[in-house]
């Protein structure tokens, strides 16, 4: 499959609530929850009001259409380390997941983010979630967890 990965336009920022709602991890087994989650205020602060001078957003595009997104912000969420540290957030549609855009995506965001002058970059992620392995290829450490989740660092 051919894709470019790419600045995402601003005309395109409400297409982040989708990508939002594609990041929430499902366990097997379990239901997806109703779209309407995404307008919790802990999940809305992901996308609210996103351009601000501290967000950054790529797409994986397939013939003009994104199909995966990895946005950054500084954000006070369960993975906040600081204010200095950005939270980061990755999504692929389901039929474009398992083929490595993914990895492209966070390959391409992570000198983006130096170049920001950041020093280092923050995610947190389900311990069951098959993308943890993902981050840890990527260089990402556990910095706190609980039961369920961990707060992962990379370092750039």
């Amino acid at each position: 499959m051919h894709y470019i990965i790419r600045d995402m336009k601003p005309e395109e920022y409400p297409l982040l609530s989708d990508f939002l709602y594609e990041a929430i991890f499902i366990p097997e087994g379990m239901q997806k929850p109703d779209r309407t989650v995404i307008h919790q205020p802990e999940l809305a602060l992901y996308v609210e009001n996103f351009g601000q001078a501290d967000d950054i957003c790529l797409v994986a595009d397939v013939q003009g259409k994104p199909v995966g997104a990895i946005w950054s912000r500084i954000m006070n969420d369960y993975g906040h380390v600081d204010e200095e540290t950005p939270y980061l957030a990755i999504a692929l549609f389901e039929e474009y997941r398992n083929q490595g855009i993914g990895t492209v995506l966070m390959k391409a965001m992570l000198p983006r983010l130096k170049e920001a002058g950041y020093s280092q970059v923050s995610l947190s992620v389900q311990k069951a979630n098959y993308a943890r392995r993902m981050y840890e290829k990527a260089g990402f450490r556990t910095v706190r967890e609980n039961p369920e989740e961990c707060v992962m660092v990379r370092e750039l």
